[in-house]
């Protein structure tokens, strides 16, 4: 079992299982503290190795993800990750499609997909979640 983040930490989305989820962007330094143990990248281009486990979602910026069945599936997978492993989830810029993921995991964590993206601004960036259609990609999701 790998240790989790640590709640309140910069860029930690608390869920209301008690998951935590790193969310940030890949144009910023990695934070200090522990690695993830697996990392979601949200990128419209293969994004450079890392030296933990990740997955690629192809997912251009300002837009939504170019196979939603696969990026539902790395999503449930991230999710149940983080039950007992650090995961983070990252774009560039850590706001748009991050936000919108985050968002997403809150679904499944039991949110109203119409209240997720508030909770996500409230708790992770206000920033989050940055197009009226990556809105709507929330509301939808299952």
């Amino acid at each position: 079992m790998t240790t989790t983040w640590t709640a309140g930490a910069l860029g930690v989305l608390p869920l209301p299982s008690g998951r935590l989820v790193r969310g940030r962007g890949l144009r910023r330094p990695l934070p200090d503290g522990p690695p993830p143990a697996f990392a979601l990248h949200l990128l419209g281009r293969q994004p450079p190795a890392v030296a933990w486990e990740s997955r690629w979602v192809r997912w251009p910026d300002f837009r939504l993800p170019a196979d939603r069945a696969d990026a539902a599936d790395a999503l449930r997978e991230a999710w149940a990750r983080a039950a007992h492993e650090r995961v983070e989830v990252a774009c560039g810029g850590g706001r748009g499609r991050t936000g919108t993921a985050l968002a997403c995991l809150a679904v499944l964590d039991g949110v109203p997909a119409t209240e997720a993206v508030a909770h996500v601004r409230a708790h992770y960036s206000p920033h989050a979640v940055e197009t009226p259609w990556q809105r709507r990609f929330v509301t939808r999701f299952r």
